[in-house]
């Protein structure tokens, strides 16, 4: 009989407080040599996706966010926060699991081995 391995959990890394993402704005954070864009919409939802826009590689976080999507600020496509779904078929951003807890922001990405998570506020 076959083992199988236990499936990986991502690990979860402290971004710092909620307050650092103003409320209907986005906040880039560097995880990993990655951006990572973290939105917080008026009732306090958060979301993350990669920063760079596939298309021109706009700075998403510097986007309008609104209605669960953030609008390009070079031009102006739309990607939805939830599922990373843009204005094209093939056009879409990465999208990470993000919540809160004790008013810190987690962030879940995949565990490398070897090196833990490093954040870094650019």
């Amino acid at each position: 009989m076959a083992e199988t391995a236990p499936a990986s959990r991502p690990a979860k890394v402290n971004l710092g407080s909620v307050e650092k993402v103003p409320k209907g704005q986005g906040f880039c954070f560097i995880v990993s040599g990655e951006e990572i864009a973290v939105f917080r919409q008026r009732d306090g939802s958060l979301f993350a996706v990669q920063n760079r826009c596939p298309h021109r590689q706009g700075p998403l976080s510097e986007g309008v966010m609104g209605a669960g999507k953030v609008i390009c600020p070079l031009h102006s496509h739309k990607f939805d926060l939830c599922t990373g779904e843009g204005p094209q078929p093939d056009e879409r951003v990465k999208t990470y699991a993000v919540s809160v807890e004790k008013g810190q922001i987690l962030l879940a990405v995949e565990e490398q081995p070897s090196t833990a998570p490093k954040v870094t506020v650019p």
